[in-house]
Formats: structure tokens, sequence, C-alpha cells
């Protein structure tokens, strides 16, 4: 049953915090930069330099306020077992269709809400030939404007208590699941402490599987020695070492350090910019990002309720700092599972060895996206959704009279 302490939530960020990014701006010290280092060394000067001049004098925070400001936001005090009370902000959009399906939608670093923004209307549509959903897409703890957890150990379980919590309060008692990044790996925690009572199927854009087990998966596991690996699994292996040697600097530093990086985010816009941008570019398929998308990405960061260096802390959190994987405690379950595939994916392994996440019973490729694909390409992650959920899909009707039409 829906609790009645749900607020409605408009952002209003104070004259003064703008005030004082616009002189931390002006007082900017660019670091130099080699001749011809483009990308190899890091986000180029030259791309910083127009963003933080676009920032000063072109972005209008206040017009991204009033927009951010029409989506139906709210706040509600979730307790959380050994860490109190945190207030979680969110955005509940609801479907017209009586019998839509509850769908909670998990984002990661460096994401936020913005994300789901351009699947609202795709998923909450109705229609005779497609399902609708009832969107909730929080802001995790310490993301956003959700308040951030003040003690350590506030890891898996502890982020899965606060969105199953969410969905409950809202009267949501079955749903479904759909995340990437951060959001695939609190799946998993979501699943195993919840799956089939409360969550009915889940979805993600990014699998992480690990290596098949003689035990858990002898077929797949005589797979890698006897059988030759296909075009595509040698391409998504190569990536995928490609990505651990070059692109996981940022994932150790914040798994291990994230006090000391903390304090440069906290303290300078346009570190925090730079160590974002890196990112937005890097880890999506030639996105044709605006500077205004940079920037308003950017400052929901910096404008944060917790401030930016929260947000790292999960990285610390999930892994131990560094002494085991993000998933530990998770279990295979046979909660219906749905995985899509971008080709621009960060984490790519072996499209078999998803059938090691849980009961695999969705999969679709797609020839464009990336890291971000809600944000890229929202008409793919709504489409698979549909064909997962709707009539005739392998989890129509899991959840019992939210059918989605």
């Amino acid at each position: 049953m829906a609790s009645s302490d749900e607020r409605p939530y408009s952002i209003s960020i104070p004259d003064s915090e703008l005030d004082f990014l616009k002189k931390k701006l002006e007082l900017t010290r660019f670091p130099d930069e080699l001749e011809g280092a483009a990308w190899n060394y890091g986000a180029p000067l030259s791309d910083i330099k127009r963003l933080v001049g676009h920032w000063q004098d072109g972005y209008d925070w206040r017009k991204s306020e009033a927009a951010l400001n029409t989506l139906p936001m709210f706040t509600r005090d979730i307790e959380v077992e050994g860490f109190g009370t945190l207030n979680i902000h969110y955005v509940h959009q609801k479907s017209d269709v009586a019998g839509a399906i509850p769908l909670l939608f998990a984002h990661g670093w460096p994401g936020s809400f913005l994300e789901v923004r351009k699947l609202l209307p795709l998923l909450s549509a109705g229609g005779p030939d497609h399902p609708s959903f009832h969107v909730v897409a929080p802001s995790l703890p310490g993301f956003g404007f959700s308040e951030a957890p003040s003690k350590p150990g506030f890891k898996g379980p502890q982020y899965a208590e606060v969105l199953n919590k969410l969905m409950l309060a809202l009267g949501y008692e079955e749903y479904v699941y759909q995340g990437g990044d951060w959001g695939y790996a609190l799946g998993k925690y979501v699943v195993t402490n919840y799956g089939h009572r409360h969550v009915k199927a889940w979805h993600t854009n990014m699998p992480l599987p690990g290596a098949p087990s003689l035990f858990k998966n002898p077929l797949l596991y005589l797979g890698m020695f006897f059988l030759s690996y296909d075009e595509t699994s040698m391409k998504r292996l190569a990536n995928m070492k490609r990505h651990r040697t070059k692109g996981t600097g940022y994932f150790n530093e914040q798994a291990t350090k994230p006090q000391t990086i903390g304090y440069s985010l906290a303290d300078s816009p346009v570190g925090l910019l730079s160590w974002i941008y890196e990112k937005l570019v890097s880890w999506t398929d030639e996105y044709p990002w605006t500077d205004d998308e940079v920037i308003e990405w950017i400052s929901v960061y910096w404008l944060s309720r917790a401030g930016p260096a929260a947000s790292t802390r999960i990285y610390h959190e999930l892994t131990g700092g560094m002494t085991h994987d993000t998933d530990q405690g998770t279990v295979w379950t046979s909660v219906p599972l749905g995985v899509s595939y971008f080709p621009k994916e960060i984490f790519q392994l072996p499209k078999s060895w998803s059938h090691t996440l849980g009961n695999l019973v969705f999969e679709s490729d797609h020839d464009k996206g990336g890291h971000f694909a809600a944000f890229e390409q929202p008409e793919a992650i709504a489409g698979d959704l549909r064909k997962m959920f709707g009539k005739g899909g392998p989890a129509h009707g899991v959840v019992p009279g939210k059918g989605g039409y």
C-alpha cells in the first residue's frame, strides 16, 4: 500500500550557488597540453576550453531547471536498515493505461535520472500494438537530488533495499526492472534479494557475466576449450581487454581512494567536467553531443544535493576497495532476464556467457549505440522492452493483472 509521505519536487538551485559556480569558472587555470595529443592523453584542451566558455556565457541553467521541472518528480523518505532514513529523489511517470507495467529504471555513474528522460514518453504511451509502463527512475543515494549515506558500508544490499522499498511505497508490490552500468550491478542485488516475490523480470543493456564454470555451466565451460569462438565473440573479448587496459583508471581510483579524487571533483567544476566529459565521448557511439547537453549533464553533478564526490563512493562500497567483484553475494535466479547488446558498450563479453547471469529469455542485437543506451538510442531500449513484455513476448504477463494494455 502506498505511503503518504511522497512530496512533489522541483529543482530550485539558490542564486548564491550559481554565483559561486560563475566565480569558480572565472578562476580556472587550465593545464598545458602536448602537441598533437588529441584524445590520446585524455580530454583535449580545446574541447574543455570551449565547454567552459559555453558554461560561462552560453548555457542557461535556469532554462534547464525549468525544463527538468516539467518532469513528474518527487521525494520520499526511505528507511534503510542500519543507516537511518534517506530522502530519495525520483521521477514517477504514470501511464494513462490502467494495466500498465510498473518498471524501475536504475542509472549508474556518471549517469543520473537524466538518462530516463527520452524513454518516458515512449514507455508510458499506450496503444493496441505495444505495452505501456509506469516508470519510476530514482536518483541513487549520493547522486542527483537524493540524500547520501553518511557512514561506510552502504553496499549492494542497501542500494537494493532503497530501490525495492521505493517501489513498495508507491504501491507497486510487483514490478520489472531495467538498468545499465551500476543499474545492472544493483539489478543483481535486487533480483537476488527480492526476485519472484517483488521483481518479476529484469532487463539490462550492460550484461557483465563471469566466465562459465565447470559445475554451474558445464557445456559453456567445455566450449571454451574445445570449440572455437566465432568472430563476434573474439571481437567482444578484444574490446573488453582494450577497455580494461586503457579505460579503467577512473574505476581503480574511485574504488580505492574516492575521497582523494573527491577533493578535485568537489572544488573544481572544470575538473569535474573533464573527468566526466571524457566518458561521455569515449563511451558513446559517436553520439552528437551538444554543448548544452554536456553542461546540463555536468551541472546535475555539480549542483547535486550531496556534492559531486559522493557518487564516486559506490565504487569503493561495491568492490570492498577493489578486494572483490561488484556482485559479491548475488546468485543466479530463475527470474526472467532480457539483454540488449550495443556495439560500443564498454563492457563486452561473449554473448553465450549471458546465460550465466540468470534465466535468459530475451536477447536483442543493435547496430548503433553505446554505454548510455537509454540516452543515445531510446527507441531501441523502448522497443526491446516492448518486445520482451508485450503480447507474444517471453515475459508478457509476469506482473499479475498488469499486462501493459
